[in-house]
């Protein structure tokens, strides 16, 4: 009988890194949605609560690959020292069913995640957008700093943080992945002028007033998957184009779109979904805010382990 645990090629977050790049990770996000994938089409994914946080199981098939994300949500871990979400991820023969590999679900997440946001991104934004605020000091605010800067020409960003000692880690954290980029702890008052907004914050209610977003900025979502937390104001919404990764998550998931719909600000029919964005029927929008919000799905996870696997095999 084969040993199936000795036979899997194992990818830790080094390996990770070495065999995908945030530029490559992106490329994978935008191809897979160019050549004509639809995430409504995606294996929806179960959220259980357990003592301390959440349980989510996050399958996905595609292109004859399978792959499964266990992942955990544990709101306490950052005072602890540690990410709020954990994972790891088996990526499976699309054929035989049979475990090819194990990555470290964890830093797949922290690559995917802010790879799908500047995928989305680059369609969207300004081209010369070049000034960035973000919310939160998490890992994630500091890879989407990475990542925004592997699409558009940034010259400034700024973190947004409560905590002044995690905010200062942030900031020397993103400037060593963003290197040449004016980084510095931020405040409210810097919305103004920014073109670009990521919001990558645990908060339940808005981050800032609607009107204190210009016409011209995109802003980017991804705090939460809950439909009790919303980071943007719903007027926000209301005057915004707003682009989600499928019609049926945002409806379930995006508490700041389920919010917006409820109250009557937009309408289902308003959502602009990524299938559509990168197949070109809806373009974006060049008359106001852009919006994107996402939650996380299956799909995204296995277009990056995928890429990482097909690398490890080239080498």
């Amino acid at each position: 009988m084969p040993d199936v645990i000795a036979d899997l090629t194992l990818i830790n977050a080094a390996r990770l890194a070495e065999r995908v790049s945030m530029p490559q990770a992106i490329l994978a996000i935008g191809d897979l949605l160019r050549g004509g994938f639809d995430p409504e089409t995606d294996l929806p994914r179960t959220i259980h609560d357990v003592p301390h946080g959440q349980l989510l199981l996050m399958p996905a098939a595609i292109d004859g690959m399978v792959g499964q994300k266990l992942a955990s949500v544990a709101p306490d871990n950052p005072a602890r020292g540690l990410e709020r979400i954990q994972a790891v991820y088996v990526l499976l023969d699309g054929a035989t069913l049979a475990p090819l590999a194990l990555l470290d679900g964890t830093a797949l997440t922290s690559l995917r995640t802010p790879a799908v946001s500047a995928a989305v991104v680059d369609v969207v934004a300004d081209a010369d957008a070049s000034h960035l605020v973000v919310f939160g000091t998490g890992p994630q605010a500091v890879r989407h700093v990475q990542a925004l800067a592997a699409v558009r020409p940034l010259q400034s960003v700024r973190l947004i943080g409560r905590d002044p000692a995690r905010a200062t880690a942030a900031v020397a954290e993103a400037g060593a992945v963003a290197p040449g980029i004016d980084v510095a702890v931020g405040t409210i008052d810097d919305l103004p002028v920014a073109d670009l907004v990521v919001c990558a914050t645990t908060a339940s209610d808005p981050l800032f007033p609607a009107d204190a977003i210009r016409a011209q900025a995109t802003v980017v979502a991804i705090g939460s998957h809950e439909p009790a937390k919303a980071e943007l104001h719903t007027e926000l919404l209301g005057r915004a184009q707003v682009i989600v990764e499928s019609r049926r998550v945002a409806e379930t998931e995006a508490g700041d779109v389920m919010r917006a719909v409820a109250a009557g600000a937009l309408r289902r029919e308003d959502l602009v979904t990524m299938h559509e964005l990168f197949t070109g029927s809806v373009a974006g929008a060049r008359d106001r805010p852009r919006i994107v919000k996402t939650c996380g799905m299956g799909w995204q996870d296995l277009a990056v382990a995928a890429r990482a696997v097909r690398q490890e095999e080239e080498q």
